[in-house]
């Protein structure tokens, strides 16, 4: 199967429809001369309602993380972007959005990747992310394994989710901004260019 057959498979999936409150919208990116994956957790109401991913402040805080304009982040040509949980998946009772949907990455996470020959940084956004492509090569906590960034680098960088509620986890771990971003940038620019 083709790439593009296979988008239109995944971004015609309904396996979860019956748990998905907004319906589904399968939202992903991916091109096969992409040299950069980023696999994050789940689309938010915005990435929903949009159908872009990272479409959002957290994408706004990941593209400052990366030192990338919209522009480059959005050309799927050069970066691959699949979530572990393909569609928006709720939100938690007492706040937050729900963990992605358990279905999405087993079903569909090998098949995309086989389809991305040109894979050379694969970022890991989060604890789902990290648990997911990491599992036992991950420390107990994800501030512990993003600490740990160097002994999956260069070709694996986990980071934490950039959401509002990483801000105050940056601003105890100093060593984030001054160590692994300008590490990332660097990884970046050099595949981008």
């Amino acid at each position: 199967m083709n790439l593009q057959r296979l988008l239109a498979d995944v971004r015609a999936c309904a396996v979860c429809v019956n748990h998905l409150p907004l319906g589904p919208r399968p939202t992903l990116r991916a091109h096969r001369s992409a040299q950069i994956l980023i696999v994050g957790q789940a689309p938010g109401t915005k990435v929903h309602a949009t159908g872009i991913p990272w479409n959002d402040p957290s994408g706004d805080r990941l593209r400052d993380w990366l030192a990338v304009d919209r522009n480059d982040f959005y050309d799927e040509t050069k970066v691959a972007i699949l979530p572990m949980g393909l569609c928006y998946p709720g939100r938690l009772p007492r706040g937050g959005d729900a963990p992605p949907r358990p279905e999405c990455a087993p079903l569909w996470h090998a098949r995309v990747r086989a389809q991305l020959p040109s894979i050379q940084l694969t970022l890991l956004v989060g604890s789902y992310a990290q648990a997911y492509y990491l599992a036992d090569r991950r420390s107990a906590t994800m501030g512990e394994t993003v600490r740990n960034w160097r002994a999956f680098a260069p070709d694996i960088i986990p980071t934490p989710h950039p959401s509002w509620r990483t801000m105050a986890w940056q601003k105890k771990n100093d060593w984030f901004e001054a160590e692994l971003l300008p590490e990332l940038r660097a990884r970046v620019r050099e595949l981008l260019n």
